[in-house]
């Protein structure tokens, strides 16, 4: 069990982020251990398939043989919503001691992989290693992660709000009721359960930082006891993540728009000036501006100008909206 003592000030002080590289080094377990994240296989498909050794190897053996990750590629985000590059830049300064401990603590009975061999060596050996590690998620940040990181963060963000309100009505005791089976809350002190650490942490008025993430299984303390007190939490809405997009019903844009908007929305794959949409719609033109006029206020349209003419197209909010593939 891990415990954090929190006082008034502590909770005072709680709060929220989100991080990128949690979610990116999080996401490693699901590759390795399938199935404890039965609702990440569709994901873990895809994943798998931008993954080829030596690198696979290296990203795989950053997960210890209990599931523990080394705490140095998590750093504590310093924002509320950091990029990836900033809190990769982090990791890349890590000093070689605090690599070697951190990963030495995921394999607490030793028996490290071959990959990780260098560990034992000099410090320059050790951070060779750490930028190889910091190549390698770069590279799978971009090929697994970032193109669904815009779906992922609203979900977190969605998560982020319900815990707000919970807190504000209920205090801590309603924060952390339903977060996770494993977290309990008594006298001050959270107790994190069913973990390979066994240890206190009083926060003396450094707070505590809460992560959700559509990746943990269970919450995830520092395995570091050194560590200031914060928490990664399974977030609510995973099962949503990965669903597929139901599909557009033609009437229903018709009837939200009315269908002389929706045949000239439907018309605007390229750029078009006014008088052409009304030729190839057959109505005047001064009828097709009134139309555009809308369509242009609410976002569905945007416009440019190509010498004497006004040009219009589609926009990528119009594009959802009639369930066109995005644009490169």
């Amino acid at each position: 069990m891990i415990s954090f003592v929190l006082d008034v000030g502590d909770l005072a002080d709680t709060r929220f982020a989100i991080s990128p590289i949690h979610e990116t080094v999080l996401s490693l377990r699901v590759l390795r251990e399938p199935g404890l994240y039965a609702l990440h296989l569709p994901w873990r498909r895809s994943a798998l398939g931008h993954l080829q050794p030596p690198g696979r190897d290296l990203l795989m053996s950053l997960v210890g043989p209990d599931r523990a990750l080394p705490d140095f590629l998590t750093p504590r985000p310093t924002t509320f919503a950091a990029t990836f590059d900033d809190e990769l830049t982090t990791v890349r300064r890590t000093p070689p001691d605090l690599v070697r401990r951190d990963v030495l603590a995921a394999y607490p009975r030793g028996h490290l992989p071959d990959v990780l061999r260098d560990l034992t060596a000099d410090d320059a050996a050790v951070l060779a290693l750490r930028d190889a590690i910091c190549d390698e998620l770069r590279r799978y940040w971009d090929a697994a992660i970032e193109p669904s990181w815009p779906r992922m963060r609203l979900v977190l963000e969605a998560d982020m709000t319900y815990r707000a309100r919970q807190l504000a009505v209920g205090g801590a005791r309603l924060l952390f009721a339903d977060m996770h089976q494993n977290l309990r809350w008594h006298d001050g002190v959270l107790h994190i359960d069913k973990m390979i650490g066994r240890h206190r942490v009083v926060a003396s008025g450094r707070g505590l930082l809460l992560v959700p993430s559509v990746f943990a299984h269970k919450p995830a303390p520092p395995v570091s006891p050194d560590e200031p007190p914060m928490l990664s939490y399974p977030c609510r809405g995973v099962a949503t993540l990965w669903a597929p997009p139901p599909t557009p019903d033609p009437t229903a844009l018709t009837s939200l728009l009315g269908a002389s908007r929706a045949r000239l929305l439907g018309l605007l794959d390229e750029p078009l000036p006014t008088v052409e949409i009304a030729r190839r719609l057959a109505v005047t033109p001064s009828a097709v501006s009134q139309h555009l006029q809308v369509l242009h206020a609410t976002g569905l349209v945007t416009r440019t100008r190509d010498g004497r003419h006004v040009l219009y197209r589609r926009s990528h909010l119009g594009d959802q909206l009639t369930g066109q593939p995005p644009r490169r």
